[in-house]
């Protein structure tokens, strides 16, 4: 894989590698970047994996070569304390909660001291707090050259020190943000840049739509809202139609919600508009940004925080009257034969207006054609088999070149996968209650020590009351650990610490999860992580592959299934002395003809369908 990266960084070409769990690709990847030398850019999914990469990958790997590499890690505004906003938070005294005061001198403190102003590195606030919002700065708030503490920005110097490294790490939200909106500083390493590795690469198709798209969330307003009344009471207290305009965002907010419905989930334009009182509640939403827009803009020479509001407010309520507007077309920067589709993502707490592209392919071939560098993808899943084809079209990478690298380590001794009898159809009613009745008598053959992994938050529920009636039922004194009552961070601790939990998760544990060792000895999948055909997007996507001739399932559904399934599977086996059982509780594994594809693309495990089997593997570990 080395071999293949350094041909590719040399040919300043494309690479496309699937490399399994072990092969040691972070090291594959490195070794060659630092040797051939020059501006390189490393992107990984998640702030996890960035600091992994920073404190330990590349300082271990820079070390045994003696190259002269220097480093740094650049993430997201979001990330770095904002001295202007934390002085105004402190200053205006109105906190949300009594977690948020209590925080906020530990934060003054941190701001004053550290070098990097990083807030992971803060252990004493959770990084769920509700506080951050507040003390960091976003690039529609920040006041760029006219902050009084634009000298000693955080931001600024990371940009700074990421502009003189010859190694930076970021990860893909940020990657693309700056791609896009030339936005979070990279714009200026990119034309230096003759690397650029994307690490956990399977991502992208996802991340890549979402920034070559357009959103307006219900938390940007309020975030919007809330600082246009606390620049109003710090600087145009006698205005009293200021906070009245912004106090209004808030119910029109609120209308929005209501009007789609109890249940969250993803809706299309046309059908969220076909909701009573939605469009009622959109006209009312873009009459509060307009009466906002208009106070704000009467007053934004008072001060530089209510100027970044007015221009905020104005953006917004366009881009509130352009996603209303847009036909179903191409828009005017994106591909000519690439319609695009507006849709609503509902969740319990708000809602996000979208626009997307229903193929990202062209943008993205032009991004990396026109660049003239050396692109390495990579990841554990993108590929079917050792097909890639599904991933090359979705990136508009067609004449990449491609390697596979299987895992090292010895599934067959290692791993059984564990497919049991007489499950009903993953469809029906039934389902989740058998998953848990089939999985009870594993658990107890393996002492706890499992991850639970669902396809829907729903079934998720039903099981964790179906667990914590049974493990109360017959005295097992299992700790149950669910996704949602606790940040992820805080339950893989645990989870890690305890040694013999049950972890139930659903999308988030899917992947990115690294539990090594006796404390993980059992993953259950649920049912083939099919995505819901009920996803606009998807469902668009579909219609246009049937319209020129495709099969949507061959073509589409099913190797993103394999590649969900491959992303769930590989949080069993992390090490070379783990040992485990891998369940999966859909029978379509066996009763569909294209079970046998899904299955072998698995790593190559023993296979059986008998518990006996189960209770012999943990009774001989």
């Amino acid at each position: 894989m080395a071999d293949a990266v350094a041909q590719a960084i040399a040919a300043r070409a494309p690479l496309i590698a699937e490399a399994g769990t072990g092969t040691g690709k972070t090291f594959a990847y490195l070794v060659p970047a630092l040797l051939y030398g020059g501006k390189v850019i490393v992107s990984t999914g998640t702030k996890t994996l960035q600091d992994q990469l920073f404190q330990r990958d590349l300082p271990m790997v820079r070390d045994a070569l003696r190259a002269p590499a220097t480093l740094a890690l650049l993430k997201g505004r979001a990330n770095y304390v904002c001295h202007h906003h934390l002085e105004r938070t402190a200053a205006e005294g109105r906190l949300p909660s009594r977690d948020d005061a209590r925080h906020l001198p530990k934060i003054v403190a941190f701001a004053r001291v550290s070098d990097s102003g990083d807030r992971g590195l803060l252990a004493d606030v959770p990084e769920t707090a509700s506080i951050w919002p507040l003390v960091t700065s976003t690039r529609d708030n920040c006041l760029g050259g006219n902050c009084a503490h634009h000298d000693s920005c955080f931001v600024l110097k990371a940009r700074k020190d990421a502009l003189e490294a010859d190694v930076v790490v970021v990860n893909h939200h940020l990657f693309f943000a700056d791609v896009m909106l030339r936005d979070e500083g990279l714009a200026e390493l990119l034309p230096a840049c003759n690397t650029i590795i994307l690490d956990e690469a399977h991502q992208l198709p996802d991340t890549a739509t979402l920034f070559f798209g357009e959103q307006l969330t219900a938390g940007e307003l309020a975030d919007l809202a809330r600082d246009a009344e606390v620049a109003a009471r710090t600087t145009a207290r006698e205005v009293a139609g200021l906070p009245d305009a912004a106090s209004g965002i808030g119910p029109a907010l609120r209308q929005v919600r209501l009007a789609l419905g109890d249940e969250p989930g993803k809706l299309a334009e046309r059908v969220a508009a076909q909701r009573p009182g939605f469009t009622d509640a959109l006209d009312a939403l873009a009459a509060a940004l307009d009466r906002l827009a208009t106070e704000l803009d009467r007053f934004a020479e008072r001060g530089e925080d209510l100027g970044a509001c007015a221009r905020r407010a104005s953006e917004a309520a366009t881009q509130l009257a352009r996603w209303r507007g847009m036909a179903e077309a191409p828009a005017a920067d994106s591909d000519a034969d690439t319609p695009w589709i507006r849709w609503v993502d509902v969740s319990f707490a708000g809602w996000q207006l979208h626009a997307s592209p229903l193929s990202i392919a062209g943008l993205f071939r032009r991004q990396v054609e026109a660049s003239g560098r050396a692109w390495i993808f990579t990841s554990a899943t993108l590929a079917v088999g050792s097909d890639f084809s599904l991933y090359q079209r979705e990136l508009g990478l067609a004449d990449a070149a491609t390697g596979y690298w299987e895992s090292p380590f010895d599934y067959e001794t290692q791993a059984l996968l564990y497919l049991p009898r007489d499950l009903p159809a993953p469809n029906s009613r039934e389902h989740t209650e058998a998953v848990v009745a089939a999985a009870l008598p594993v658990l107890k053959a393996s002492n706890g020590r499992a991850f639970l992994l669902f396809t829907t938050l729903r079934a998720l529920n039903v099981a964790r009351d179906l667990l914590a009636d049974a493990f109360a039922r017959e005295g097992l004194a299992w700790p149950l650990l669910v996704q949602g009552e606790g940040s992820r961070s805080e339950l893989l601790s645990r989870f890690r610490e305890l040694g013999n939990a049950v972890l139930l998760g659903s999308q988030s544990f899917w992947e990115g999860v690294d539990v090594a060792g006796d404390a993980l000895s059992v993953v259950v999948i649920d049912k083939l992580p099919f995505a819901p055909p009920d996803d606009p997007l998807l469902a668009a996507r579909l219609e246009r592959l049937r319209t020129e001739g495709g099969n949507p399932f061959i073509d589409y559904q099913l190797p993103q299934a394999v590649i969900s399934l491959k992303q769930g599977a590989g949080r069993l086996i992390r090490s070379e002395t783990d040992r485990g059982v891998l369940m999966i509780c859909d029978p379509r594994l066996v009763d569909k003809p294209y079970g046998r594809k899904i299955w072998r693309s698995l790593p190559p495990m023993r296979r059986t369908r008998e518990l006996a089997d189960v209770e012999t593997f943990f009774a001989g570990a």
